[in-house]
């Protein structure tokens, strides 16, 4: 078995991804790639929110976190049920949940200096 294989095998859930998972992966993170996404996506990990509460709590202005829901609802990544006239969003799974936590824990080691785990 070659390095590379093991690496693969002893790291990976699954098989090596193919071209399409790539892609789609890609794009996860380039929606991830702007702070209020990422802001709204941290604030959804926490539970259900609509545009008001996620406006107040991320503090960027209403049009933004709309447009914001829009592009995230249309990748995929959020959904939306109504509740009377609000709409009420949330994270469409749990793997985009533990990427974001994630992702900032892994941010917290680089701006606090705090040790990296294993």
């Amino acid at each position: 078995m070659s390095d590379r294989e093991r690496v693969a095998s002893a790291d990976a859930p699954h098989p090596p991804p193919g071209g399409e998972q790539l892609a789609v992966a890609a794009g996860v993170f380039a929606l991830l790639a702007d702070q209020t996404r990422l802001h709204v996506l941290w604030l959804l990990a926490g539970g259900e929110a609509d545009v008001s509460e996620l406006t107040e709590a991320s503090g960027a202005a209403r049009p933004a976190v709309s447009q914001h829901l829009a592009k995230l609802r249309l990748a995929g990544l959020v959904r939306s049920r109504k509740d009377g006239r609000r709409a009420v969003y949330s994270l469409r799974d749990g793997h985009l949940r533990r990427l974001v936590v994630e992702a900032l824990n892994h941010a917290d080691h680089q701006v606090t200096g705090e040790s990296w785990h294993a």
